[in-house]
Order: structure tokens, then sequence, then C-alpha cells
């Protein structure tokens, strides 16, 4: 596998202290910073479909032309197998196999290349209930700069992980410049849309990421994440219906774009690659207000 454009060393840093025996805290490095690429982070509710909208977003960016990094940040550590057609190693097990020290690490331990070139990342996590995935999430863009990925991509991917209140949920916030949500047409996942507003409003007190809009996924129709959008200041940027071959692509271990061409599934490619045009050119950021929850409870649910 060739994905290293550079033939980089990493350098030799002092590490960091050995945590406590069964945990592995997050340790933030607010000098951290990704670099000139554009960083998007994708959020949204656990099965909303956060992977295969990060997945073929990639793909679409690549067909652009532009040199792509997805980093999928759940210790399921599944965001990226439809590109590279194998659970890729993830990075705390390639730091726990080299006992954390990242100079012995070559790219190709921790990075694979998938489909149409594009260079994919599964952070992992600690193992259950012994530490923080905010963590893991800064050991990956550690790794990254110091084998110098970073200089050579135009976009970075985030897939991150439905829950609100990690860690891992709120360190790729550090690095993004634009959070998209991905939500479909109904209560829960519009609930948790709005929580997912509310801290991403509450980071960019600290953070520059701002929202950059609003996905409708696995929906035949928008009118109650509209309808939300419009409360509470958000856009929908991007509409793909519920269909079977979206299903079958990832039984299949595939992007949309490898799929036999239908009529119906080049209206999606075709919408991906829209999306990607959109948000490469820069969409205006969204400066939305969360609802309370009690108050989005009574806005919701009715005709």
């Amino acid at each position: 596998m060739n994905i290293a454009i550079r033939n980089p060393v990493a350098s030799r840093q002092p590490q960091a202290p050995r945590q406590p025996e069964g945990s592995v805290q997050v340790e933030l490095d607010p000098t951290l910073k990704i670099g000139t690429a554009k960083v998007f982070a994708v959020y949204g509710k656990g099965g909303i479909g956060k992977s295969t909208t990060s997945s073929n977003l990639s793909v679409a960016f690549s067909k652009l032309g532009k040199r792509v990094l997805q980093i999928g940040c759940d210790p399921k550590h599944d965001s990226t197998f439809t590109l590279t057609k194998r659970l890729a190693p993830t990075v705390i097990d390639a730091l726990e196999a080299v006992q954390f020290h990242s100079e012995e690490l070559r790219i190709e331990d921790f990075v694979a290349e998938g489909y149409n070139g594009v260079m994919c990342v599964e952070a992992g996590g600690p193992p259950a209930g012994t530490g923080c995935g905010g963590y893991v999430v800064g050991q990956t863009v550690k790794l990254l700069k110091e084998h110098h990925l970073l200089e050579d991509t135009d976009v970075v991917i985030f897939d991150v992980l439905g829950d609100v209140v990690c860690g891992g949920f709120a360190s790729p916030l550090q690095h993004a410049d634009q959070a998209l949500i991905v939500t479909a047409n109904d209560f829960d996942s519009i609930f948790a849309m709005n929580r997912i507003v509310a801290a991403i409003h509450a980071k960019s007190k600290n953070y520059n990421v701002r929202l950059g809009g609003v996905i409708a996924n696995r929906s035949a129709k928008t009118d109650e994440i509209d309808r939300f959008n419009a409360a509470v200041g958000l856009e929908r940027i991007a509409h793909f219906p519920d269909l079977d071959v979206v299903r079958r692509s990832r039984l299949k271990k595939s992007t949309l774009f490898e799929m036999e061409p239908t009529p119906e599934l080049v209206a999606v490619t075709d919408e991906y690659m829209r999306l990607a045009a959109h948000l490469w050119a820069g969409g205006k950021p969204l400066a939305a207000l969360p609802m309370k929850d009690r108050d989005l409870f009574e806005f919701l649910g009715f005709d």
C-alpha cells in the first residue's frame, strides 16, 4: 500500500505521563491544530446513518479532486469499512502494540487507503468502562501531524459517535470548521439533533467550530425537520431518502458510488456530489439556538 506522500519519520517527543491502570482519560492539547484542510465533523443520534453519510461524502469530495481523510471516532471502528472493505486497525490498537511509543509506528499501522484514494483512520477507543474516547481522538490527530499526513490533505471528515455527553463527541469540535448534523424526519432524531445543537453552541464559545447545516437521511419527507430548522435557525443542505440500495451497499461493503447505477441511485450520488461542492464552496455558518427540552417536546408531533 502506497499511502505515504512524503516518506516522513515521526518525531521523537517526550511521552505523556502514563495513565493509571484501567483508565484512559481525555487530555486535549489546545495547541494541536489540523492546518489548512477544511474539516467537517458529522453528528447525529446513534444509528441515523452517520458512517454511510460520511463515507459517501468522502468519495464525493475525492471525485471533486480533493485529497480526503476520514476519521472514525466510534469505538466500534466501523466508520470506513465500505471504503476499505475491511475493519481497519485502530489507532488505539496500534499504540498499545508499541506500548504507546508513537515514534515506532509506521503510517500503514493506522492508516488504510480506501476507494478512490480516500485515506481512512479508525480512532477506536479504550476498553469499555476504562476511559474517554476524547483521548483517542486527540492521539489520532497528534499521530497524523507527526507523520505529516495532514499537510497533504484538503478535506478531513470526522465521523463522530452519537453520545452527546462523551469526550469522544466533544473532541472533534476542537478541530472542525463546521459541524454537520444527520437526522431523520421523526421525533427521536430531531430531539437528539436539538441536544447536539446545544452542545455545539456551547463549544463554539471556545472553539472556531460552527454549524454548517442539516442532512436529512432515511426520510421520504422533511417537513418536521424543516419546521424545526426554521424555529432554531438551521438549514437543510441535503436530503437522502430511505432507499433499499443504501442497505444493500452496506451489506456489500461498498459505497454508493460503487453500486450498479440505476436512476434512483444516480439521484442519490448526484446529491452527494452537490453537497460536497456546496461544502467546499464554504456555506455560511449558522448561529442556531437550541430549544429547551420541554419546549421542543411541545413543538414536535402536531400535524
